[in-house]
């Protein structure tokens, strides 16, 4: 029993790669957004007070962009909202802090890989 899936074009969607934020914190913003329309979900973003918000929201922006720039898909800007967002783990920085006694321990700075995809509404 799957699920019938929408086709998904490369033109509405957008994404970011290595942004230096850990996943689980952005997790937290793209949850907040997630099956929303899109004036909704940037207003949403504009007044959440995380370092994440500001990505998304020009993440966002930039699927919408894509959508009106884009020959194929003929949909009306209005109707679009956040169909899928997803945070993955991107590359991790691994970087060495001196403890006490000659000791040493890794801190690792994550990364994360998010993607907005928008539909319009039907």
């Amino acid at each position: 029993m799957s699920k019938s899936k929408r086709k998904t074009h490369r033109a509405n969607q957008a994404s970011a790669q290595n942004i230096r934020i850990a996943p689980r914190k952005a997790r937290i913003v793209i949850d907040l957004v997630r099956n929303r329309p899109v004036e909704e979900a940037l207003q949403i973003l504009q007044f959440t007070p995380k370092k994440a918000a500001p990505l998304v929201a020009n993440l966002i922006e930039s699927a919408i962009h894509n959508v009106m720039n884009s020959e194929e898909l003929d949909w009306d800007t209005d109707d679009l909202y956040v169909a899928q967002a997803y945070v993955n783990e991107g590359p991790t920085l691994r970087r060495f802090m001196p403890r006490a006694q000659g000791r040493a321990t890794r801190i690792n700075k994550r990364t994360s890989q998010i993607t907005v995809v928008l539909q319009p509404r039907v």
